[in-house]
């Protein structure tokens, strides 16, 4: 099945191109879904780095030799937020920079994203043994130095990875805590995940967990479970340790025993207006993607069969019913709670599926960690 896996390549990558062209400051960020047009971030937010991933599978797997030129620019632009006090750096700097020298072999994304590293690796507390989202992530005015979610357990590849470069056993270190912390702080005993936790900085006891983006503050937000999925597997990829690779599995069975029918998940699993209510595509990629790197690497034969037979239906399903012509990723669900393009291209769900189609075409094996 690789021919609608190269359409939708084909799609999107054409989608990249009409962005990257046309775009002269900021970063693409969500796009309604009525005109394509994209809502932009002047120094990229939380998600500039996805945008930056898609151009450096677009240089190392497209055929569009502008590619390496715009993912370069767009990297250089993301440099000054190695000390920007965000947790989220793990997504800026592993997908805008790391990957531009995994793929490419780019000394400068290299440099940028050992920044990145290192920046974030300062705002560890060793005492909760995590690090916290802080005073420049996305919740800054909701949160204080003692709170964390699940979404950061990614920040750990930026750290694993930074550690193979440099040999510095401070970074590992610091990348395993936080994403065992983070099994404590998140993973609930049935595999479901809860978004966040708050924490006492000056001890580190967890002081209680809440879901700040979902329907209820006890309930399964889709993309908290996508989250979680994505970090523990990144975090067992980069490692090699099975404690990471076995909650990544118990999050990822409960997602596939909840997912609906047709592969697509709801916004939050506990959103009493099931099936009258936002679908969120963006989580739905994230699995997909995590799955065809968990699959590999899984504990049994039977689940890597499951999670690879699992990414490629609901690969299917987001190609075949939500990528348009044109290559732009419908029905994104960003924050209800807010009424935040709510049926939108999000920049990161965009990136995932993306990423999944170079392995499912068989442009790039996810038994490697690129």
């Amino acid at each position: 099945m690789i021919r609608p896996w190269t359409d939708a390549l084909a799609r999107m990558r054409g989608r990249i191109a009409r962005t990257a062209a046309s775009m002269t400051a900021g970063f693409p960020h969500f796009a309604d879904p009525a005109t394509g047009a994209w809502t932009t971030s002047p120094a990229g937010d939380w998600t500039g780095g996805f945008w930056n991933g898609m151009l450096w599978l677009a240089a190392r797997y497209g055929d569009d030799p502008r590619s390496r030129a715009w993912a370069a620019e767009w990297t250089a632009r993301l440099a000054p937020r190695a000390d920007s006090d965000t947790v989220f750096r793990g997504f800026l700097f592993y997908y805008g920079a790391a990957l531009g020298w995994l793929l490419c072999g780019d000394a400068a994304a290299r440099d940028v994203a050992l920044a990145g590293a290192h920046g974030l690796a300062a705002s560890y507390n060793p005492r909760a043994e995590a690090l916290p989202l802080g005073a420049a992530a996305e919740e800054a005015s909701d949160v204080g130095a003692g709170e964390a979610n699940v979404d950061t357990v990614q920040a750990s590849a930026l750290l694993l990875w930074a550690h193979r470069e440099t040999g510095d056993a401070v970074l590992r270190d610091i990348a395993l805590r936080h994403a065992a912390r983070h099994i404590e702080f998140c993973l609930r005993e049935d595999g479901s995940v809860c978004q966040s936790a708050s924490f006492d900085p000056a001890s580190g006891r967890m002081l209680r967990r809440y879901t700040h983006k979902g329907i209820t503050d006890d309930s399964t937000w889709a993309r908290a479970q996508a989250w979680g999925i994505l970090g523990w597997t990144l975090t067992h990829a980069w490692s090699g340790e099975a404690r990471f690779r076995d909650a990544a599995e118990r999050a990822a069975d409960w997602w596939l025993a909840h997912a609906p029918a047709d592969r697509v998940a709801f916004w939050d699993f506990d959103d009493p207006k099931i099936p009258d209510t936002f679908r969120d595509t963006s989580a739905t990629a994230i699995v997909t993607a995590s799955l065809l790197t968990l699959a590999p690497r899984a504990s049994t034969p039977e689940r890597a069969r499951a999670y690879r037979d699992a990414a490629e239906a609901t690969a299917a399903a987001l190609v075949e019913r939500h990528l348009r012509p044109d290559g732009l990723l419908a029905d994104g669900c960003y924050s209800p709670r807010i009424g935040l393009a709510t049926r939108h291209e999000l920049v990161w769900g965009s990136y995932y599926l993306f990423e999944a189609l170079h392995a499912l075409a068989g442009l790039r094996d996810p038994a490697k960690i690129v």
